[in-house]
């Protein structure tokens, strides 16, 4: 009897894990659409087509997705962070509290575009003091609509909220015993701060020498985003961070047209 639940149980989240890791590859594939500063490459992938370059850069991201959902799958439901939406979709049994669709898209949107407007004011600040680095930087790095939405919105949530924060919070429980709110916001201030700080090998590909200044501006304006997706996953499950990334984009895009 036993044996059998624990089939059942891993079956389960062999299910959710594929089900997980088959979004993220989605999100994966939209990079195709994205022409990424590569700086210098070395002659024998210079040399290659370009789609073939392309393919090649989404070998790393890749394999970072399957480790982030094995472990976010793996241990989310140990330390009561959830996936609601997802789990009731494919008939997983959940207990905690499951938090409704609605009420993740409310969050999710409400709290996105607010954090969208956040970052195009900060953009604003810097811009004055930053002109030359800030459109160098900007010109460069054209990310598509699609890959906005699709890697950035479902790929970098699986990786940074289900995979890396997840596992923080596990860690900090195990060392604590505790699974308090303070174990909660030290992962999610550790994960922000490395997720801005995965956004400078970007920096670095367009500007060779680029200022404090303007590394600080990076780091700022991406952990806005990261706290309030952290928090999101926390209290309203991981779609609701999804959701709020994804029009953290739509903020940007559309308040870009008219700045």
């Amino acid at each position: 009897m036993y044996n059998q639940l624990k089939n059942k149980q891993m079956n389960r989240k062999l299910k959710l894990g594929l089900t997980l890791f088959a979004l993220g590859f989605l999100g994966v594939l939209t990079m195709l659409t994205v022409t990424l500063p590569l700086g210098d490459l070395p002659e024998q992938i210079a040399q290659l087509p370009p789609f073939t370059i392309k393919l090649i850069t989404l070998v790393n991201p890749t394999i970072f997705l399957l480790i982030a959902v094995v472990v976010g799958t793996a241990l989310y439901d140990k330390v009561n962070l959830s996936i609601p939406t997802i789990t009731s979709l494919l008939k997983i049994e959940s207990h905690q509290p499951q938090t409704s669709f609605v009420q993740q898209l409310k969050y999710g949107v409400s709290l996105g575009l607010l954090a969208g407007t956040a970052v195009m004011l900060i953009n604003f600040i810097f811009a004055s003091v930053l002109s030359e680095q800030f459109q160098a930087y900007y010109s460069q790095l054209e990310i598509t609509l699609l890959a906005r939405f699709g890697y950035g919105g479902i790929t970098e949530e699986l990786l940074l909220r289900f995979g890396l924060m997840t596992l923080l919070v596990w860690i900090i429980f195990k060392l604590t015993k505790k699974l308090n709110n303070a174990v909660y916001w030290t992962a999610i201030v550790i994960s922000t701060v490395l997720f801005a700080v995965g956004h400078f090998p970007a920096v670095y590909a367009v500007i060779s020498n680029p200022t404090t200044l303007f590394l600080t501006f990076v780091l700022v304006g991406n952990s806005i985003v990261g706290l309030v997706l952290g928090w999101l996953y926390w209290k309203k499950g991981l779609e609701a961070a999804i959701i709020a990334h994804i029009f953290t984009h739509v903020a940007l895009v559309s308040l870009g047209l008219f700045l």
